[in-house]
């Protein structure tokens, strides 16, 4: 697929309009906006964890440490290698072993994604097994603001989990945006339902398209797009995601957070691997890896 990033005013104006009659307008400005562009990859790797050193960049913090007995630094964080490929597992706690409830992990992007500016994030994801209980995101926080505010550090933020809510609501695995106060489910549009559970073992793309524009300029959202499982294409599978703080700062960290729930109902210590984290200026919707 061929690299191609959309000029910052038409983005702009891309992301102001969410009706379907305007699509053909959408797609008559991208292509204009793209006619004429580099079409040489724009992306910046984060880390694709090859490098037996990649794990110096990542800083990992257990900030709600209620493991009794206590272990030190109870998350599970760490390269992993499968034939022809390394990969990052991520796990709140080996298992067995309940009551860490905030397993950060974080890294600061190769640079800042500036208040105003729209970039687009890739990742790919695979579920080692559930019950488990993952959000991955950006935030706009430095290290000292990401150990205080865990969760209320993330702006966008996409979730893994099969837990139940306090409501009593059980979840299926179905990956999960931002929307409002809570998340909402990604869908299918071709049944404009919600999309499958994750299959574990199985690698998802995904490309998250990040409007760090002001509220006022109907910024703060982010569309999310996916690759995998049911879907062979690369498919838009979320509009309009909320960020969760709406700060209205400079994005400048990826961030992880897992949990293993309360020590008397614990959630499940189940793994989500990460690979091939990149960013790119603007709308960038190829693959870096191909």
């Amino acid at each position: 697929m061929t690299g191609c990033v959309v000029a910052p005013a038409v983005v702009g104006y891309i992301y102001s309009m969410r009706s379907l009659k305007q699509l053909s307008l959408i797609i008559f400005l991208t292509l204009t906006a793209c006619s004429g562009a580099d079409t040489s990859s724009n992306w910046i790797k984060i880390s694709d964890f090859e490098n037996a050193e990649a794990m110096a960049d990542w800083t990992l913090r257990d900030t709600r440490n209620d493991t009794d007995p206590r272990i030190d630094n109870p998350q599970v964080t760490e390269i992993r290698k499968e034939p022809g490929n390394n990969y990052l597992i991520k796990k709140p706690a080996a298992k067995g072993i309940v009551g860490n409830r905030k397993a950060l992990s974080y890294m600061k992007l190769p640079r800042p994604v500036a208040l105003g500016e729209t970039a687009t994030f890739y990742t790919r994801i695979n579920v080692e097994y559930f019950p488990n209980n993952h959000v991955f995101g950006l935030s706009n926080l430095g290290p000292d603001g990401i150990d205080e505010h865990d969760y209320n550090a993330f702006e966008p933020s996409i979730r893994v989990t099969d837990k139940r809510e306090s409501n009593g609501f059980k979840n299926d695995g179905t990956l999960m945006v931002r929307s409002g106060k809570g998340y909402s489910k990604i869908r299918n549009p071709e049944t404009d339902e919600s999309a499958r559970p994750l299959a574990p073992d199985t690698w998802y793309e995904l490309w998250y398209v990040v409007d760090n524009r002001a509220v006022s300029d109907g910024g703060q959202v982010y569309d999310v797009y996916l690759r995998g499982g049911e879907f062979a294409d690369q498919t838009q599978v979320f509009t309009g995601a909320d960020f969760r703080m709406k700060r209205e700062q400079p994005l400048i960290y990826f961030l992880t957070n897992c949990n293993t729930g309360p020590k008397k109902d614990p959630y499940g210590n189940g793994g989500l691997r990460y690979d091939d984290i990149y960013m790119s200026h603007g709308i960038e919707l190829s693959s870096p890896t191909e």
